[in-house]
């Protein structure tokens, strides 16, 4: 029997032929191009809209916000066109990961895979962190007043009934909720959808009530000027202020790239996974200008400023007591479809991997009767439901943001390479402009990326790097393409 050949330094980027898809993956085709837009909006509008929006206002670009919005907007549009493009013509699950696999090889697919994990996962176990927040929160409104000390982590301090201080013991609420939603993703895609469906519609019921209440209560008079002069200091008001308030806010943005880890179970992904993609990113972009154009217009940006609920402030100038109540069930809305989405992702990136032999099998072993990626889902509802418990970790957020803007930079640098290697491809669907688009989604994002503190650099690096590790021990040796070479 004759010996492999010890993989040369070269097996390291060794790419996927862009025909090799599996014909049959045992994940269930149920999705079709309004569960896609629903799924892209349920993982986009989340409470980001209803703080961020402030913080922008009040520190950054005033009034003008809404242009930031809509400059955001045509970053991540660039961004969202080329996803469209590799998911027409390479319609697997794993995202970013697939796409790189075929176009940079295989190691470049495990450092942006590897990425998604710490994306996806940190990003779910910090919103079920807010969710617990805030449905406290709301209970605490109707006389309904849980532990405190199971309502935080051990490392956060709790105020107790009698006025003293203590540290928490456990975060249940959020540990809660991720073991209900890995549930429900576990029973099948189809019930999943149909119930973010139901989330999404609550919540953009509240948005257009905040909307189509607050109109009447604009004052004019706080939309001048609506681009206020610069303070003196570059990204506080006048036009750099915009664009620092685009940076902002462009995390409001993310989650539209979750869909596309879905396309192994579209009916017509190559039609469908695209019309998700750019739907759900024209309606949420609606969405942010007009909410932030009444936000801005009921309440003057300089009020705005250190304001932790700038939302709740308008609503309270309206009078309108009963939609402050519908704000915050709109809120916990908008965390759960949030979840619901960042857990579907991580399952499928993982389940991709599996296939491609870079993790164990058992990752990619399929539910008998659900056809879902039930041992997938486990592991992470177990991994995600701990960190959301017992990790102060709110302030790892920005490493969710990292993470993405990297899969949309790998991404918008795909598409360019497959015009190169593969030109006469059929593609369901074409960026247009040549390479002008992904070029600008590149610099785009990695301007948005310059502009992140140094720890969450760190703290990314410090992950790609463990990653790495076991790649070398585990997934470059178990490579099922390395064992077709």
């Amino acid at each position: 029997m004759p010996q492999l050949a010890r993989p040369r330094s070269s097996s390291l980027f060794r790419r996927k032929p862009l025909t090799d898809t599996p014909a049959d993956s045992g994940l269930k085709r149920v999705l079709g191009p309004g569960s896609l837009i629903a799924l892209g909006i349920g993982a986009t509008i989340g409470a980001g809209l209803f703080s961020l929006t402030g913080i922008a206002a009040g520190d950054n670009a005033g009034p003008a916000v809404t242009l930031s919005y809509i400059i955001a907007a045509i970053a991540c549009g660039f961004a969202g066109l080329c996803y469209s493009e590799l998911a027409s013509m390479i319609p697997v699950a794993g995202s970013a990961y697939s796409y790189a696999y075929v176009t940079m090889g295989e190691v470049i697919a495990w450092i942006i895979g590897w990425d998604l994990v710490l994306e996806y996962a940190v990003g779910a176990a910090t919103v079920s962190v807010s969710w617990s927040g805030y449905v406290t929160s709301l209970l605490s409104g109707w006389g309904i007043h849980l532990p405190a000390r199971f309502t935080a982590s051990p490392f956060q301090t709790v105020q107790l009934p009698d006025g003293s201080s203590a540290s928490g013991i456990a975060n249940l609420p959020a540990a809660l909720i991720i073991v209900l939603i890995s549930m429900l993703l576990i029973r099948g895609t189809s019930q999943s959808a149909r119930v973010n469906a139901v989330i999404v519609a609550i919540k953009l019921s509240v948005i257009v009530a905040f909307i189509g209440f607050g109109i009447p209560w604009i004052d004019t008079t706080n939309y001048h000027p609506f681009i206020p002069p610069n303070a003196g200091e570059f990204g506080h008001f006048g036009f750099s202020g915009v664009m620092r308030a685009a940076g902002t806010i462009f995390f409001a943005y993310i989650g539209f790239d979750a869909l596309s880890t879905a396309a192994q179970e579209t009916k017509n992904p190559k039609r469908d996974v695209p019309i998700g993609i750019l739907g759900s990113l024209i309606v949420c972009a609606s969405a942010y200008v007009l909410f932030s154009f009444v936000l801005t217009g009921i309440v003057n940006y300089a009020d705005m400023a250190g304001d932790p609920a700038p939302v709740a402030t308008a609503i309270d100038r309206t009078g309108i007591t009963w939609l402050q109540i519908a704000i915050k069930l709109g809120i916990i809305c908008g965390f759960t479809s949030v979840l619901l989405v960042l857990l579907l992702g991580q399952s499928r990136v993982f389940f991709a991997m599996s296939r491609d032999g870079l993790l164990p099998p058992l990752f990619s072993r399929t539910h008998a009767r659900f056809h879902t990626p039930w041992l997938c889902n486990l592991f992470f509802m177990i991994l995600t439901g701990v960190l959301a418990a017992f990790l102060p970790i709110a302030e790892l957020g920005h490493m969710t943001s990292i993470g993405t803007l990297l899969a949309f930079t790998i991404v918008c640098a795909g598409v360019m390479i497959l015009r190169h290697q593969e030109p006469e491809r059929e593609r369901g669907f074409r960026v247009p402009g040549n390479y002008i688009i992904p070029v600008l989604g590149i610099l785009s994002c990695l301007v948005v990326m310059v502009s992140l503190d140094i720890l969450t650099w760190i703290r990314l690096i410090v992950w790609l790097v463990i990653g790495m590790g076991v790649y070398f021990a585990y997934g470059r040796r178990k490579s099922l393409l390395g064992a077709q070479e």
